[in-house]
Parts: C-alpha cells; sequence; structure tokens
C-alpha cells in the first residue's frame, strides 16, 4: 500500500506505507490523503521501490496548456 501527500504548492508526493518524509521535502508542508490507496501505476511503483518516494507537480504550466 502506498501514502499519498499534497501540498499547498499542488505537488503529489508518494510514499510506501509507514515510510517517512525525505528529508529534501521535509520543509514542505505536506497533508496526507485521507483515501488509502492500493493500487498505483507502474511507473509510480518502481520509482517508490528505487528512490523511496515518487514526487509530481500537478500545476497547471503553459507548456501543458499547449
Amino acid at each position: 500500500m502506498f501514502d499519498v501527500y499534497r501540498n499547498e504548492k499542488r505537488d503529489f508526493l508518494v510514499l510506501s506505507t509507514g515510510s517517512a518524509i525525505p528529508a529534501v521535502y521535509s520543509q514542505n508542508k505536506w497533508r496526507k490523503s485521507r483515501k488509502r490507496v492500493l493500487k498505483v501505476s507502474d511507473e509510480i511503483k518502481s520509482a517508490v521501490q528505487r528512490q523511496g518516494y515518487y514526487v509530481r507537480s500537478l500545476r497547471v504550466t503553459k507548456d501543458r496548456m499547449l
């Protein structure tokens, strides 16, 4: 299972259940999602296994709008 966090900048952090937030991202205020996540994509699963976490920005940029 996985824990999902969001912050006010609309960043998305996925960790394996029970893992601590990495020190690099600890300065941000993360809010844990109330829903339990049982399944994630293969990309996220491999990143969590390799690095211990997966981070993605959910902000809309001008490049994404085109």
